[in-house]
C-alpha cells in the first residue's frame, strides 16, 4: 500500500511571509478621496460651516466704514405762530405762517473716537476671519483624520483578508493531513474559529467604511451616500527636525487661528475701554439755522449743542465694565496661548512615539515575529509543536503588522493636529 504524502506547508507559510498585498479597485477620476487633496479642495468649496463663517467675516467687515464715519446731518423746519397772532385758522404752508425755521444740523463727536470706533471695528473683522481660519483648520482636520481613519480600514481589510486566505489554505492542507492520521481534530476545528473570527472582524471593518464614507460627505456638502474612492496614498510625514517644538511654537503665536481671534477680541477691548474714557467729554452738535417770513429768507443764525457728561457715577461703572471686560479678554488670551502651546507639546511628544513605535514594529518585532513562525513551522512539521502554537506565532504576525499600520496612521493623525494648533500645513 502506497503511502499518502500530506501537502507541505511551506508553500502556504510564503503568503503569510510575503504578505501579497490585496489589489485595490480602481477609482474615478472624477470621485474624490483617492486624494487628501481633493477632499480639503472639496471642503473648501462646499462645506457650509466654513462658508458661512466667511460670509459673516466679509459681513463683518462691512462695519468699518460706517464705524468711523460721521452720522448723517438732520434738517429741521418748523412753523411758528401757524395763526398769526390767532387772526386766522392753523395753516402748514410756511409762506403762510408767521414764520418758518429751516435748522441744517451735524453731530461731531469728541476728538478720537471716530478714529478709536473704526480700529474697534477692524479688530472685530480681525477676530471674526481668526474664526473662519480656525473653523477651516478644525474642519481640514477632521477631513485628514477620516481619510487617515479609511487608510487604516483599508489596510486592515488588506491584512485581514491575507490572514483568511492563509487560513483556508491551511484548513485544505490540514483536511489531508488529518485524513492520513498527521493532524488532530481539534487543529480542524480551531482553524475554523479563527477564519470565523476573521469573517466577522472584516463585517465591523465594513461598517466602519461606511461610517466613514456617511462623515466625509457630511464634511464635504456631498449626498451622505455619494461614493468616494479609496484612498490612494499616505501623506509624507516632515523630516524630524521640521518638528522642532521652539521653532513650531514660535510659528503658533504668529499665524494660529485661535490666538490671532483672542488677540484682535483683547486689542479691541482695549480700544473700546480707551473709547468709554473719552466718553468723559461731551460731543458737539452745530447747526446753522435760516428763518423765511412771508415768503423770503431773512434772517440767519448758528447753533452749537453740547451733551454734557454730569452722570460721573454712570460713565465710572461704564468705565470699570470695560476694564474688566479688557482683562477678561487679556486673560482668555493668554490661556488660550497656554493651552495651544499644551496641545503642542503634546501632539509633538505623541508623533515622536508613533515614529518610535512603527520603527520598532518594522525592524524588530515584524522580523522577529517572521522567525517565530518559521520555528514554529519546523516545530509543527516535524511533529515537535501543537497546531495551537502555529495560530499563536502566526497570530504575532498579524499583531506586529497591525501595530506598523496603527503607528503610521496615529503619526500622520498627531501631525494633523500640529497643523491645526498652527493653521499651517508642514
Amino acid at each position: 500500500m502506497r503511502a499518502v504524502h500530506a501537502p507541505s506547508l511551506c508553500a502556504v507559510a510564503l503568503l503569510a511571509l510575503l504578505g501579497t498585498a490585496q489589489a485595490q479597485p480602481a477609482s474615478s477620476g472624477d470621485t474624490p478621496g483617492a486624494t487628501l487633496g481633493s477632499l480639503l479642495d472639496l471642503a473648501r468649496a462646499r462645506n457650509p460651516d466654513y462658508a458661512a463663517m466667511r460670509l459673516d467675516a466679509q459681513a463683518t467687515g462691512e462695519r468699518e466704514l460706517p464705524a468711523g464715519s460721521l452720522m448723517n446731518p438732520r434738517l429741521k423746519m418748523e412753523l411758528q405762530d401757524i395763526t398769526r397772532g390767532g387772526e386766522r385758522a392753523p395753516t402748514l404752508l410756511p409762506s403762510e405762517a408767521g414764520a418758518t425755521v429751516y435748522t441744517l444740523s451735524q453731530d461731531l463727536p469728541w476728538a478720537g473716537k471716530r478714529a478709536l470706533r473704526q480700529e474697534a471695528a477692524a479688530l472685530e473683522t480681525e477676530a471674526a476671519q481668526g474664526r473662519a481660519q480656525q473653523t477651516w483648520s478644525e474642519l481640514a482636520g477632521r477631513i485628514k483624520t477620516l481619510y487617515l481613519d479609511r487608510w487604516r480600514i483599508q489596510g486592515t481589510q488588506r491584512l485581514v483578508n491575507e490572514n483568511l486566505d492563509l487560513m483556508l489554505q491551511l484548513e485544505k492542507v490540514l483536511q489531508v493531513r488529518y485524513a492520513t492520521g498527521l493532524a488532530a481534530q481539534q487543529d480542524i476545528t480551531r482553524i475554523h474559529v479563527e477564519h470565523t473570527a476573521m469573517r466577522a472582524e472584516l463585517v465591523a471593518l465594513a461598517g466602519e467604511w461606511r461610517q466613514s464614507q456617511t462623515r466625509l460627505n457630511a464634511l464635504l456638502g456631498r449626498p451622505l451616500q455619494s461614493e468616494l474612492a479609496a484612498p490612494a496614498t499616505l501623506p509624507p510625514l516632515p523630516a524630524p527636525d521640521h518638528l522642532d517644538f521652539n521653532r513650531l511654537s514660535d510659528t503658533l503665536r504668529a499665524s494660529s487661528p485661535l490666538l490671532r481671534t483672542e488677540t484682535a477680541r483683547a486689542r479691541a477691548a482695549e480700544k473700546a475701554r480707551d473709547l468709554g474714557l473719552k466718553n468723559r467729554y461731551p460731543d458737539v452738535t452745530l447747526g446753522v439755522s435760516a428763518m423765511q417770513r412771508q415768503g423770503s429768507v431773512n434772517e440767519w443764525g448758528v447753533m452749537l449743542e453740547l451733551n454734557i457728561p454730569l452722570q460721573r457715577d454712570v460713565l465710572r461703572a461704564q468705565e470699570r465694565e470695560a476694564q474688566s471686560l479688557l482683562d477678561a479678554a487679556q486673560a482668555r488670551q493668554e490661556a488660550a496661548a497656554n493651552l495651544a502651546q499644551a496641545d503642542l507639546a503634546d501632539a509633538l511628544s505623541a508623533l515622536q512615539t508613533a515614529r518610535q513605535t512603527e520603527h520598532l514594529m518594522t525592524y524588530s518585532l515584524l522580523p522577529q515575529a517572521d522567525l517565530t513562525w518559521a520555528a514554529a513551522l519546523a516545530a509543527y512539521e516535524n511533529g515537535k509543536a501543537d497546531f495551537a502554537t502555529l495560530l499563536d506565532a502566526q497570530r504575532q504576525i498579524r499583531t506586529a503588522r497591525l501595530g506598523q499600520l496603527k503607528a503610521q496612521v496615529d503619526a500622520r493623525m498627531r501631525l494633523a493636529d500640529v497643523e491645526r494648533l498652527i493653521g499651517e500645513d508642514l
